[in-house]
């Protein structure tokens, strides 16, 4: 029987891939991305408040929309097939920006999304330092949130 994983753990475990074919990425054309240090999703709600006669004065509300955020950064490195897609994606505009991503869990939980691709920092930075990549990836629709099935359990 697999064990199922408990407990805290570092955002190294987060496994983040993107399809590197834009919207058709087939399974196939997941990678990872190279040298990636920091990955920060912000999920934004949608809440609809109203007040009824009924209520004397306090609100209801209600969650109408979801959208959410993904903020990544590392540093540029040539000839990763992760990292040069996202480079080339500074350079592009309109639907050659949509794109797919995944986030596998360390509990093996994932996360599957079409998402707007958009190169923040295509390698730039001071003198002294390593070039960066910086992207924001927006998501497009509804994602699909798979949890891990445990055999046995």
């Amino acid at each position: 029987m697999a064990e199922i994983f408990k407990g805290v753990f570092p955002v190294y475990d987060i496994e983040f891939l993107i399809g590197t074919v834009g919207r058709t990425s087939a399974e196939s054309d997941f990678v990872t991305i190279a040298d990636l240090e920091s990955l920060g999703i912000s999920i934004e709600g949608n809440v609809e408040t109203w007040t009824p006669m009924t209520t004397a004065g306090w609100a209801r509300a209600l969650m109408t929309g979801k959208s959410f955020t993904m903020e990544l950064k590392g540093k540029r490195n040539i000839g990763d097939k992760g990292n040069d897609y996202v480079f080339k994606n500074a350079f592009e505009d309109g639907v050659k920006c949509s794109t797919k991503a995944k986030i596998v869990f360390p509990d093996g939980d994932s996360l599957e999304f079409d998402c707007i691709l958009s190169t923040t920092n295509p390698g730039t930075g001071d003198s002294t330092n390593v070039a960066a990549l910086e992207f924001t990836l927006t998501s497009d629709g509804k994602p699909t949130y798979t949890p891990t099935t445990v055999v046995g359990a």
